[in-house]
């Protein structure tokens, strides 16, 4: 069994943020948000993301595209205020697709904590993500929602 975890940086203080991961143990971040660079991510824009990682709890950072949704699906849900189940659906088709499941392994998830901006895994891509992997994997994620 592999164990991963997920966390959103939105409605949550840096040191709330920080001290989670700490807390979980977690050895790697794994960004799974298609743009990682905007001004409103404060904390968590890329450069800083990493840097504030390895100096305050030795995690490593690791940008990986291949898992966020494209870029007219995002819009469409977050912008236009799109269905969640439309999203979803769109989303599992997109990954499978793009067969990250061939692309990836389960021990890349070891120790490792996806993230993206939600502050809940109910309607957020990180979810989808592991469930779509475990699905596909024969359930080798042991999942945690930081």
């Amino acid at each position: 069994m592999t164990q991963v975890a997920t966390i959103g940086f939105t409605q949550t203080t840096a040191r709330g943020f920080f001290e989670r991961l700490q807390a979980a143990g977690v050895r790697s971040v794994i960004d799974v948000r298609l743009y990682n660079t905007s001004q409103l991510a404060g904390f968590a824009k890329a450069d800083d993301l990493a840097y504030f990682l390895q100096a305050i709890g030795g995690i490593g950072y690791r940008h990986e595209p291949l898992l966020a949704p494209s870029d007219d699906m995002f819009k469409a849900f977050k912008k236009d205020k799109g269905d969640w189940r439309v999203f979803e659906g769109r989303f599992l088709d997109l990954m499978a697709e793009r067969q990250v499941e061939t692309r990836l392994k389960p021990q890349m998830f070891a120790g490792a904590c996806l993230l993206c901006s939600e502050a809940t895994p109910h309607h957020c891509h990180r979810r989808l993500v592991c469930e779509y992997l475990n699905g596909k994997w024969g359930g080798q994620l042991e999942v945690r929602h930081l």
